[in-house]
C-alpha cells in the first residue's frame, strides 16, 4: 500500500487532530495510508527544540512516503503556507509524486488583487513588487502540481494517473 504525507496548513485547525482522521479515512477509502504530521507524538517543553523536532519528524514522513498531497489554499495571504511550500519542495527534490490541492484556483494574479484589496488592474502590491502573473492559480515553481479544489478530487486523480 503507498503511502501519502498529507501536507498543509490542517495542523493549525481548531480540531486538527480529528481533521488528520478524516484526511487518512479518506485515503484508506482509495487504497493509500495516510500520514498526517499531527500523527508523530512529540513531547517537549522548550520551544525552539519542540520546533526543531517537528521539522525533522514531518522530514522523516516526507522520506518514508511515495507521494505527497498537499493543502495549497491561500494562508494568511494570497499564497500557501510556507511551510507547506517547503515540503512541496523537499518531496519534489526526492522524487516524490507531489500533488496539490486549492480551495482559490483562481489566477495568482487575481487572487492576489483580491486578498491584498488592490485595484482591479494592479500589477504591483503596496510596496510597489510586481506581481507574478502567468496565468497560473500559483508561483511558477510549483503550479503545475495544483489539479484539484479539494482533497478528495486530488485522491480521485492521484487514483486515475498513477
Amino acid at each position: 500500500m503507498k503511502t501519502i504525507y498529507l501536507a498543509g496548513p490542517d495542523v493549525f485547525l481548531p480540531n486538527p487532530i480529528e481533521h488528520g482522521k478524516k484526511l487518512s479515512a479518506l485515503c484508506k477509502e482509495y487504497g493509500f495510508k495516510g500520514l498526517f504530521p499531527l500523527d508523530n507524538v512529540i513531547e517537549e517543553s522548550n520551544a525552539s527544540k519542540l520546533a526543531e523536532k517537528i521539522r525533522v519528524a514531518n522530514i522523516d514522513f516526507i522520506e518514508k512516503c511515495d507521494i505527497v498531497i498537499a493543502n495549497l489554499s491561500p494562508f494568511r495571504g494570497p499564497e500557501p503556507d510556507s511551510g507547506t511550500v517547503f515540503e512541496v519542495g523537499y518531496a519534489m527534490a526526492k522524487g516524490k509524486i507531489v500533488l496539490g490541492y486549492s480551495t482559490d484556483m483562481n489566477p495568482l494574479l487575481k487572487k492576489t488583487r483580491r486578498i491584498l484589496e488592490l485595484d482591479t488592474h494592479a500589477t504591483r502590491d503596496k510596496e510597489d513588487l510586481e506581481i507574478e502573473d502567468f496565468g497560473l492559480t500559483h508561483n511558477l515553481m510549483y503550479a503545475h502540481c495544483v489539479i484539484a479544489s479539494n482533497f478528495e478530487d486530488a485522491l480521485k486523480y492521484l487514483k486515475a494517473n498513477f
